[in-house]
């Protein structure tokens, strides 16, 4: 076989395998003008390589964004390195859409990059080659499992019953409020309550009936909470709040809301009417604490203290009620 007929093939081939390859291949000169578009890139952006050929790529695809497009590229033109982007930092930078029906959840096509420089015979870097991969099936894997262990991360720390925070979670919670404050000796309250006579409520309307004075409850509540507030079921029939950044007095306005809310409230169960109650006590928190739960057990006294003096009141902690 002639020499010339050898390269002719060699030639043939390599454009074969640069058309059918399945990556991206762009190749762009120093003013961003496309020179070269393989097949992937036909394909997916629906436009002829003649089409594009010359024509500034942002001008072509609004969508990119330019400033970050530059700062990856500048530095391949200029340190003659190459440079990488992952779709973790920039989900895409054509936004082709996406035709795989495994992945036919996203909208777009997920890439990552390659940018490299191409050498002149003098050793200048005259053009980039920008190499596209197709990485939607990896990524669509990797989000999906972030959303189920975020799932199951809420689920761990909320109570299947109010959607509350779970004892577990809130008292974490707290723990770290409390080392807060023994740095910052802001001022920050606890609330606890319990429903006034919920053994009753089980007796005349069975466990179903009182579950459903328990969510009624948590729903009131968490239209009372403010953003920074963070509530939990405690245990039964008790919930607890820590009420951030407010003090005594802040607290006791917020109970007083909260209690008149529940008192003034109705619900229907079965075609009856069940009304309910609940007593709270308050407790801020305290320099002489020395133990997170020591804040806890200030909040329960002030709570029992509500119980014997008549329940469906709000009591705030003052030391001499521990003797």
């Amino acid at each position: 076989m002639p020499a010339s007929d050898f390269d002719m093939n060699e030639i043939h081939w390599l454009m074969d395998m640069f058309n059918t390859v399945d990556v991206g291949l762009v190749v762009l000169d120093r003013n961003y003008r496309v020179c070269v578009w393989n097949g992937f890139m036909e394909n997916h952006s629906g436009l002829l390589p003649s089409a594009v050929k010359d024509k500034d790529v942002f001008d072509l695809f609004p969508s990119i964004d330019e400033a970050w497009f530059k700062s990856k590229s500048e530095p391949v033109f200029v340190l003659k390195n190459r440079s990488f982007t992952i779709w973790e930092q920039q989900p895409y930078i054509f936004r082709f859409k996406n035709y795989r029906p495994i992945t036919g959840k996203a909208d777009y096509m997920y890439q990552n990059a390659t940018f490299i420089p191409l050498t002149t015979v003098t050793g200048e870097v005259a053009h980039i080659c920008v190499i596209i991969y197709d990485v939607t099936d990896e990524a669509m894997n990797k989000l999906e499992l972030e959303k189920v262990n975020k799932t199951l991360e809420k689920m761990s720390r909320t109570d299947s019953l109010t959607k509350l925070a779970n004892r577990g979670y809130w008292e974490q919670s707290l723990r770290t409020e409390f080392k807060r404050l023994q740095r910052s000796h802001g001022s920050s309250s606890l609330l606890m309550f319990d429903i006034d006579f919920f053994k009753r409520i089980n007796d005349a309307y069975g466990h179903s009936g009182g579950d459903e004075a328990i969510r009624h409850i948590s729903d009131l509540l968490q239209k009372t909470l403010r953003e920074t507030d963070v509530a939990g079921r405690y245990g039964g029939e008790e919930f607890a709040v820590t009420l951030v950044d407010t003090d005594a007095e802040g607290a006791k306005v917020f109970a007083e809301r909260l209690r008149s809310l529940i008192e003034n409230s109705v619900i229907y169960y079965d075609d009856k009417e069940i009304k309910l109650t609940v007593s709270l006590g308050i407790a801020c928190c305290d320099d002489n604490f020395e133990k997170y739960e020591q804040w806890i057990e200030a909040a329960d006294i002030a709570l029992y203290h509500s119980k014997e003096n008549g329940r469906n009141v709000v009591t705030v902690y003052d030391p001499s009620m521990a003797h």
